[in-house]
């Protein structure tokens, strides 16, 4: 039959995409900020629960740090200064830095 039109499906090479680095946030232990502030920034910032807040202080406390949240960096690094800001604005030393995931 003339006329008859072949499709062939064509495949395009999809560029490999390189996922985003990731970032840890980490709360870094300090003598001055009291506990119940340390659990309500973690509840107001990073959306944990009284639990978990609870649980990642604690850690800190005892270790000297402890990772809050992993996220791509500008999550992580927009995240970690409203925190800051938060002790900042109360009068607190309370500490949040960022680095790369390994």
């Amino acid at each position: 039959m003339a006329g008859d039109t072949t499709l062939k499906p064509t495949t395009k090479a999809k560029p490999k995409v390189e996922r985003p680095k990731l970032y840890k946030v980490i709360l870094v232990n300090d003598d001055y900020t009291p506990r119940e502030f340390v659990i309500m920034v973690l509840k107001a910032v990073f959306r944990m629960s009284e639990e978990t807040g609870y649980r990642v202080m604690m850690t800190a406390h005892k270790m000297g740090v402890s990772v809050v949240m992993v996220a791509a960096k500008d999550v992580a690094e927009t995240k970690a200064q409203e925190a800051v800001d938060l002790a900042k604005a109360a009068d607190f030393p309370l500490m949040f830095t960022t680095e790369p995931e390994e």
